[in-house]
């Protein structure tokens, strides 16, 4: 797993920039992301050869607490999604056949 600091320095040294514009850069686009998956009808954010970020909505529903087995009430949320490209499953599968 990388940290955010592996990930500021290997995006850095790739783009060959600035810590700093490198940090200001991965924030201004996961900032864009979660502003514009946030807006109603808005449905998703897509980076060619990569992927999608998008919003699904969950429903209520109700749960059981797991000490007491009690019934427990879960409310609705909004929940972020990522869907990666056949381009991205690809690369990471490079045995697989179409």
């Amino acid at each position: 797993m990388a940290t955010k600091a592996e990930l500021i320095d290997a995006v850095a040294t790739t783009a060959g920039v600035s810590k700093a514009d490198a940090e200001r850069t991965l924030g201004a686009f996961f900032d864009h992301v979660v502003k514009t998956t946030k807006k109603p009808g808005t449905e998703k954010v897509a980076w060619p050869g990569f992927g999608s970020f998008s919003t699904t909505k969950r429903a209520a529903r109700k749960g059981r607490n797991p000490q007491t087995g009690e019934p427990v009430k879960i409310a609705a949320s909004v929940a972020m999604k990522f869907t990666p490209s056949s381009t991205l499953k690809a690369a990471l599968n490079p045995r697989r056949k179409k």
